[in-house]
């Protein structure tokens, strides 16, 4: 069987804002037929503090801390939990609801997407599994996330490696087109993702970051030699390729592609009344 041929954009360390725009772009793009599936890889321009569709800035992030460590600041259109993107490679899958391999259903779909990120970290040696909620009380805990913060809790086929939870990802689905988007944690400076999020007491910060490092791990917490930015994206892109079947074909943005992007961005993802409603 022919290998379907899907395109592979990696557009480096970006603004906040843009990243979240160029997301949404390829994600009308496909929806109009205009381009094939995409993955895309990028970095973040400063490091940046993303949050979910549905969350409440003033209730759950210590934005002065934000500014103290000069991040960025942006809302996903995705939903989900806020996330650190630093010392991360990013990735997003653009891909129709309707595609043959994509199951119906969000959770099957979201499990498809994420054995190309499966196969990636087992290229990097480290002996990933998709967790799956088995009792009553791990499925309830789904329903009523404790926290605010991303990797506190892996969900359905969140990708784990010696039970701790590796990879976090958010997934909307939009005009018939599934985006899928999520971070690969290379290191992690807990302090200071901690430091990002409003709490009740100093007690139970303290013991939401304990209860953390036993549910979340990075990449080059997990391995004897680092991984470099440049090795994951290889061992991901040959992981996608392999986990989805798919050859992926290099592509670069024209010049009216940017526009389009830039426009989104300054009219959404750079501006206050989406990042901070209410």
């Amino acid at each position: 069987m022919m290998r379907e041929t899907w395109r592979f954009i990696d557009s480096g360390e970006c603004s906040p804002a843009y990243n979240m725009a160029l997301d949404e772009a390829l994600l009308d793009w496909h929806s109009k037929g205009l381009i094939p599936p995409t993955i895309r890889f990028y970095g973040w321009n400063p490091a940046t503090l993303s949050i979910g569709y549905f969350q409440k800035v003033e209730k759950e992030i210590n934005l002065e801390k934000v500014h103290e460590y000069g991040l960025g600041f942006v809302r996903r259109p995705t939903g989900g939990r806020g996330v650190l993107h630093d010392k991360e490679l990013t990735y997003s899958v653009i891909v129709s609801e309707d595609h043959p391999e994509m199951p119906a259903s969000v959770t099957e779909a979201y499990r498809v997407i994420s054995q190309g990120i499966l196969e990636g970290f087992k290229d990097v040696g480290l002996d990933a599994y998709f967790s799956i909620p088995r009792t009553d009380e791990e499925k309830n805990a789904l329903k009523n996330p404790r926290s605010a913060v991303c990797f506190d809790a892996p969900s359905w086929y969140e990708l784990v490696v010696e039970g701790r939870k590796v990879a976090g990802s958010a997934q909307t689905r939009q005009k018939g087109v599934i985006l899928q988007h999520g971070s690969i944690i290379l290191d992690i400076d807990e302090d200071k993702l901690f430091d990002l999020f409003k709490y009740s007491s100093d007690r139970l910060r303290e013991r939401m970051q304990r209860n953390f490092k036993n549910k979340a791990v990075a990449i080059n917490a997990l391995r004897s030699e680092p991984l470099t930015m440049e090795e994951a994206k290889e061992a991901f892109k040959r992981g996608f390729e392999k986990g989805l079947n798919i050859e992926l074909e290099p592509y670069t943005l024209s010049e009216e592609e940017e526009k389009a992007v830039k426009e989104i961005s300054k009219n959404r993802y750079e501006n206050d009344e989406w990042n901070f409603r209410k």
